[in-house]
């Protein structure tokens, strides 16, 4: 079954795109391509190892939140002030493509992003090439995460990356999803 929000982009929120910005070959279309979260897990470095504890929560947590095992990702240099040496692991990721991207961005817009405390709106700052980051401060908006079991409150950095975009499609793509995204006129 195709998700609802993958529907809605492409028999609805395309056509809109396409009289906005006059696209009229389909294959120049922006699509979403991936979305990635990373999880830092710096913090959690007690000397010279992670806390295994901080580990399979962070990598238990994403597994829950994203529907797929996440990598660990090591550092690959040696870096004195920051207490960390190469080999460490020091941040887990996962890339979401196709079904289960849409599936956690429909989440993310409907679900969990209204649950983020004092929520005023996120901020309309894009990359320049069409692409979209922002940052979650902690992992219980998400519903799937018990926040009773937790013992360590961690953040994460959710990219969506667009193929075949500028800042100005994105943005309007973003909008028109439902995205709540701070208006420049609103900005103070």
């Amino acid at each position: 079954m195709t998700p609802r929000l993958k529907t809605q982009y492409n028999e609805q929120i395309v056509t809109k795109l396409k009289e906005q910005f006059g696209i009229n070959n389909p294959m120049a279309m922006a699509t979403l391509d991936k979305i990635t979260i990373n999880v830092g897990m710096g913090k959690q470095l007690e000397g010279t190892k992670l806390n295994p504890k901080a580990r399979e929560q962070v990598l238990s947590d994403l597994e829950l939140i994203s529907g797929q095992r996440p990598i660990v990702r090591k550092a690959k240099k040696s870096v004195a002030n920051f207490k960390l040496r190469a080999g460490y692991e020091i941040a887990a990721m996962v890339t979401l493509r196709s079904d289960r991207m849409w599936e956690f961005l429909d989440r993310l817009i409907t679900v969990a992003i209204p649950r983020i405390k004092d929520f005023r709106g996120l901020k309309d700052k894009l990359d320049g090439r069409g692409n979209y980051s922002f940052g979650v401060t902690e992992q219980g908006i998400f519903p799937e995460i018990d926040m009773t079991r937790a013992q360590f409150i961690h953040g994460m950095n959710i990219n969506l990356v667009f193929k075949r975009s500028t800042d100005e499609i994105t943005r309007a793509a973003l909008l028109e999803m439902g995205f709540p995204l701070i208006k420049p006129e609103e900005k103070n």
